[in-house]
């Protein structure tokens, strides 16, 4: 059985305990200041993160370093991935990353990754509405669906971000030409797919090495 540390007690943290409850698992510990975790604690465990971009910065070090594996659904560390993945890489610590871990978000990823490249002459646009509490802007699974736009498409799309009320998320993507228009569009009712993506990443860890994002995971699945 999988053992299981929650970073950030927010209300992501909340979910991912629900649905940890909901399997008929408890987590170790769930706790707002990962570095001051009793180390021994940790061992064997998987760190399930979602906290901020800063404390995430702050923290990735000591869970590289004293973690089986992490689960990083915190984005907004693109400029110091190199490092994060060098820390884990170093220590031997398993890492499972997204910017979104909801299933859906995956399978539009996929989508997006099988059709850009059939769509040259296209232009592409990105669309994605959150609640205001949100801190990053563009969010990572934009920034994630730019990439595979980029890959495929040869071209940067523009991306636009709205911040309004409690939206858990949606993000829309469209190519157009002069003939047609195509949109992809993913809504989230709520944040708590986002919570069973994190619980089942932290699962396939067992007996899994190395670094990986999480759409590579369910791929295999």
């Amino acid at each position: 059985m999988t053992s299981i540390i929650i970073s950030g007690y927010g209300r992501m943290g909340h979910m991912v305990e629900k649905e940890l409850e909901r399997k008929g698992l408890r987590p170790l510990l769930c706790s707002e200041d990962i570095c001051g975790v009793d180390p021994a604690l940790c061992a064997g465990a998987v760190c399930i993160d979602f906290t901020s971009p800063a404390a995430f910065r702050a923290n990735y070090p000591f869970i590289a370093r004293h973690f089986r594996a992490a689960v990083v659904g915190t984005t907004g560390w693109d400029d110091i991935r190199d490092e994060v993945f060098r820390a884990f890489s170093e220590a031997g610590t398993t890492l499972v990353y997204t910017s979104n871990f909801s299933i859906g978000v995956n399978a539009l990823f996929a989508a997006v990754k099988k059709m850009a490249p059939l769509l040259q002459g296209y232009t592409a646009a990105i669309e994605e509405i959150h609640h205001i509490h949100k801190l990053d802007a563009p969010s990572g699974t934009a920034k994630s669906l730019a990439a595979l736009v980029r890959e495929g498409l040869g071209e940067t799309p523009e991306i636009t971000s709205i911040r309004e009320g409690e939206v858990p998320g949606i993000h829309t993507v469209t190519f157009e030409s002069a003939n047609d228009r195509l949109t992809l569009r993913h809504e989230a009712f709520s944040r708590e797919g986002f919570a069973a993506g994190a619980v089942l990443a932290a699962t396939l860890t067992e007996g899994l090495a190395g670094i990986h994002e999480f759409s590579e995971l369910l791929e295999r699945l």
